[in-house]
């Protein structure tokens, strides 16, 4: 059986105001010809269908297109709700869906009733767990402590307690969690409860796949758990990423592969830093022209037009920072002994030197003196 696990679609989500619909309309055009091109037998999305618990008119016509698409190509869709989801609005109809081969689980009332499929090597038991927020089901699932690491044992207790009346049955749990041993990036939503976000590995032993999601970096935390990773970055820390689905192969005796397929990309993303006149006379950057870029500036007093001066050799900066490298300074013993016997304008003067590591320009000296005047009048009014 084959299978193709993907996860953190964020259907909705724009990318530093930079709409992506149009990619993530473009990642379902891929997934439904990778579908029908390598013969899966199962999509399964691990959580984080939308960007948030109220998506758009637009994200959730993009879904139905997809589930719709998707559901044509003869192959079995299995869903499970994601932190960034609204489980009850994700779930609705799913059990009208489930006639159409369509699996939406969202309730955490269903943990232990799997979605079985048969091959040529009998059946394989697919169990989608739905994010399980501990403050809002641990009593639900008569856990004894609230924590991320109590409501998933639990799940997984159910789970195996149903595999034990399956013998011979190939198992795949999939679940939307932080994982020990993986690694997060920025883009991800904390989920923190008490302090502790992550649960070990081990909690999903005893079945041949677990499929993750949660994490937007593709990478395996085990020989048999992995995350698929988000199809699209949604975050400059994933500018080293190389976004893809997962295509695993379930032969007679369990996992018997997984492929790595690498996702379309709309731009590639890259973080630059440096003086500006370094960056936009450096060579080397030219392959960065048409990437979304993330600038920090390095300059000693921030540049005059920074972006615009920017854009006009890198058109698609999205994200600009100043983190001057002043030069090491003299210690001087106390502020006090730094500002003694200055003038309020000389105060001002020392203020913008300080902060930027340059004096003020002429046109900004004039500021500072118009503006000191216009406090001193102010103050004699008062």
């Amino acid at each position: 059986m084959r299978v193709l696990h993907t996860s953190d679609w964020h259907l909705g989500r724009s990318f530093h105001r930079e709409g992506m619909l149009g990619p993530q309309a473009a990642f379902v055009d891929f997934l439904v010809d990778l579908v029908r091109a390598e013969g899966v037998d199962v999509v399964l999305v691990a959580g984080d269908v939308y960007d948030r618990a109220l998506p758009s008119v637009d994200a959730v016509q993009l879904f139905d297109d997809a589930l719709a698409r998707l559901a044509a190509t003869g192959a079995r869709v299995l869903l499970l709700s994601g932190n960034h989801d609204s489980a009850s609005r994700l779930g609705f109809g799913s059990r009208l869906l489930d006639l159409a081969g369509v699996h939406l689980r969202t309730d955490p009332g269903r943990l232990g009733e799997p979605v079985v499929l048969d091959d040529a090597h009998g059946p394989v038991a697919f169990y989608p767990l739905p994010y399980l927020e501990p403050d809002a089901v641990a009593g639900r699932l008569g856990c004894p402590t609230r924590s991320h690491a109590s409501v998933l044992g639990e799940a997984m207790r159910r789970v195996r307690a149903d595999l034990a009346g399956r013998p011979g049955a190939r198992s795949v749990v999939a679940a939307h969690a932080f994982v020990a041993g993986g690694l997060p990036s920025d883009s991800e939503r904390d989920i923190t409860v008490g302090g502790v976000s992550v649960v070990p590995v081990e909690t999903f032993a005893g079945v041949d796949y677990a499929a993750l999601g949660h994490l937007h970096g593709a990478q395996a935390v085990s020989p048999w758990a992995r995350y698929s990773g988000s199809p699209l970055a949604y975050s400059f820390s994933e500018a080293a990423h190389s976004k893809s689905v997962a295509l695993v192969d379930l032969g007679p005796d369990g996992l018997s592969g997984v492929e790595l397929v690498p996702c379309p990309v709309p731009r590639p993303l890259a973080r630059l830093r440096g003086t500006l006149d370094a960056l936009l006379a450096d060579p080397a950057l030219a392959r960065h022209e048409q990437s979304w870029l993330q600038v920090t500036l390095t300059d000693p007093a921030r540049p005059r037009e920074p972006m615009e001066r920017l854009r006009a050799r890198f058109p698609h900066v999205l994200v600009l920072g100043h983190e001057p490298e002043l030069t090491v300074r003299a210690a001087v013993a106390s502020y006090s002994e730094r500002v003694r016997g200055l003038d309020d304008l000389a105060l001002l003067h020392g203020f913008v030197e300080h902060v930027r590591g340059g004096a003020a320009s002429a046109p900004e000296a004039a500021l500072l003196q118009q503006a000191l005047e216009a406090a001193r009048r102010a103050e004699a009014e008062a």
